[in-house]
Parts: C-alpha cells; structure tokens; sequence
C-alpha cells in the first residue's frame, strides 16, 4: 500500500465517522512518503520501496536510522530509569553534562556549565533568557542575523532573521535586530547600549548553507569581547561532528560565551542542550528557568551514547573524508554551480533554470530524500556513517535526475 492509498484509506474511514481524515493540525502539509522502518543510511516506506536519506532527518540522525549502539542505550535506560523530577539529580543527566563540559573544554571555550532541554528551539529559548538576565532590564536586545533560522517557539522565531516568518503572528515580541550575515560594519551598526547578546551560526543551515568566514567569526568575538556583549553560537544544526569538527565554532578557533545544541547530539532522541560558561551561567539562579523533562535519564543516555560511538569512530574524521568525497561528486554534475559548507553539510548551488524543489520531488520520486532549503538551493546532510557506495549511488541518482 502507498502512502497516498493509505490516506485515502483513513479519509473513507473518517469520513464515514464524520470528520477530518488527518490526525494532525496541518503544519507540515501533506506528507510526500509515509515511512516505517530504517537502518543506517537506508529507509524504507510502508508500500517496501528503498530510499537513500541523505538528509538524516534534518542532520538529526547522524550516526544513522536504528543505529544498534544508541538503541541498546535508550533500551537498557527505559528499563532502569526513564524520569525523575528536578527537586532529584539522576547519574545519566550528570554524567552526559560532564561530557558536553569537557567536549567544550577541549574545543577551547573553557568551563562552563549544561542546561538540558528537548529541543533547538528550546535551547534558543534558554539563551534568550540567559542574555536578558545577563543583561538586564534596558540592555536586554539579541542581534541575529537575517538568514537565519533559530527555532519555531515564539521567542526563538522572534530572533529567526525572517520577517516572512514572523507576519502571521505579528505583533511579535520586541527585543530582537538583525544584521546581514558575514557584514561586519551591518552588526556594529546595530550594537548600542541596549544589546546584551549576538547570536549566529557557524553556518546557516536553513538560510541556504551559507558559512561563515573565520574572520569574520573572529571580528564578531572582538567586537563582543571590547563592548562586554555575550557571543552565543547556536550549533543545534552543525554541533556533533557534522562539519568535520566536534563544533561548527572550532574551525574559526572562537571562544563563545554561550553555545546551544539539539539534532544531532540525540540520534533522533528529542534533546537539547544550552551551554555556557561559568560567569555567565551564573546569572540564572534557582526558579529563572526549567523544564519538566530537562535532564531526563532516558534522553541523556542517547546523548552518553551519542559521544561514546562518536569517538569511538572518529566521527570528525568521517565527516571530512566523507564529505569531500560527496562534494567533488556533486562538482562534477554540469548542472550544480558550486557546493557550498563543510564536512557532511553541504549546499549545491544548482545552474540558473532548475529549480530545487523540482529537484527534490523527481530525487524523492528516485528513491533519494534531500530537501529543497531555498529556490536554487539543495541540501545534503547525510549520516556521517554514510559509505562510499552509497555516495556513488545517491550521486548517480542526482545525476539521472539533473539531466
């Protein structure tokens, strides 16, 4: 049965119970394949067809579908222990915080401290109110960058750079400017004396796959560092190794105050993180902020798992021999321009006249899952785990469909 027959058939039943044959409210639209079974780079739909994900489910399951290490993880923990509240400590949430703290360590942005969350968004919410306590009634503004995308809650869309985004929920909340992107005089222009925070991406994954260069990371951290204003990266799309580093920041050699996390560090476990350094962290005392599910033993032991297999691989490593592999395949096709990002998040710029998202339907109709991120644009985030023939095959399929 395809997914197409199965909604038919929902909509037959519902109809005869007297109401809507979808179960959900309609933010996603309709769906192009229904889905029901995965492992590593491969899924497979409910009618037995095979597809290639080479978006890992938005460079979420970076160590691939079911990946057996992280579902024996997640496994044994719902046996042991799924949740406490937070008035109790629980070992797994501990020991994950430590290993996020010394990743960070070892990355060169110090010591600091770990929120957990479910979510990117959520993580962007804890930095939001982690800027306006630092900075206090008055100086409590976030700079973002046009172009960027940090979240769908209403504060982290409020600091998302896309005023098309914002008109169906205007008035939105105030506090919030934008800069363009990777234009140093366009941020100074906007720091005056009520900003407390900038927030960017080391690459802005929905805004095109677009990198920021070194300097200008490194211009913005001065800039930060001379006016006493908190530089937070968010890293919930390029943290966890996907760039060829363990953080998207490492490759501008920064040292951020703040840092937040989610997709890949969960494996496809909803989970977030906001770090920060100590001083910083410090702000937020006992009732600022919470969560009913923050540090759940369940999500955490994805995330001990999740580090564990990453070492164990040398996932940084696999992102980059990986990636430049995908990357001068994809060069090669005469009808993509250039590929832009780094390690195993990638952007193909396609030749003017194709558009991406007839790209995207006839590769899904093919059998391989990317995703159109704008107009000219395909995005390519495959699992890190992902094998040369694999790449070989997903390409050929791009270039079938390209031609």
């Amino acid at each position: 049965m395809t997914s197409h027959q199965f909604y038919e058939t929902q909509k037959a039943k519902d109809i005869n119970h007297g109401h809507d044959y979808c179960p959900f409210i309609p933010v996603f639209g309709p769906p192009a394949v229904m889905f029901e079974r995965g492992e590593g780079t491969q899924l497979w739909s409910i009618d037995g067809k095979r597809y290639l994900d080479f978006l890992s489910g938005i460079a979420v399951v970076s160590l691939g579908h079911a990946n057996p290490v992280i579902a024996q993880a997640i496994a044994q923990q719902a046996q042991t222990l799924v949740h406490v509240s937070n008035f109790f400590a629980n070992t797994v949430a501990t020991e994950a915080a430590v290993q996020l703290s010394e990743l960070m360590r070892d990355a060169g942005a110090g010591d600091g401290q770990v929120f957990f969350c479910n979510s990117g968004a959520e993580a962007n919410e804890a930095a939001i109110k982690l800027a306006r306590k630092f900075g206090g009634r008055g100086r409590h503004v976030m700079v973002s960058a046009y172009g960027s995308f940090h979240g769908r809650t209403l504060g982290a869309l409020a600091l998302t750079g896309q005023p098309a985004k914002h008109e169906p929920f205007q008035p939105m909340p105030d506090g919030f400017k934008y800069c363009e992107f990777g234009d140093l005089a366009s941020l100074e222009a906007t720091l005056d004396s009520s900003v407390s925070a900038v927030m960017l991406e080391p690459i802005q994954g929905e805004g095109g796959v677009v990198p920021a260069e070194a300097s200008y990371l490194q211009a913005v951290q001065k800039l930060c560092n001379e006016r006493g204003i908190l530089f937070i990266i968010d890293e919930v799309q390029t943290g966890f190794c996907r760039t060829g580093k363990w953080f998207g920041f490492e490759h501008a050699g920064v040292q951020p105050d703040a840092v937040t996390f989610a997709k890949g560090m969960g494996n496809g476990m909803p989970v977030g993180a906001l770090w920060a350094r100590k001083d910083v962290a410090s702000v937020l005392q006992p009732g600022d902020h919470g969560s009913t599910y923050s540090g759940t033993a369940l999500a955490t032991s994805a995330v001990l798992a999740v580090i564990s297999e990453m070492k164990r691989l040398n996932a940084p490593e696999m992102a980059v021999r990986q990636g430049a592999k995908l990357k001068v395949a994809l060069e090669a096709l005469p009808s993509i321009d250039h590929v832009r990002g780094s390690g195993l998040l990638l952007g193909a710029q396609l030749v003017p006249g194709i558009e991406a998202k007839d790209v995207y339907t006839a590769a899904l109709e093919n059998g391989l899952v990317i995703n159109a991120v704008n107009a000219n644009t395909i995005r390519l985030a495959p699992p890190l785990t992902v094998s040369d023939a694999e790449i070989e095959e997903a390409v050929s399929i791009l270039a079938k469909v390209l031609a």
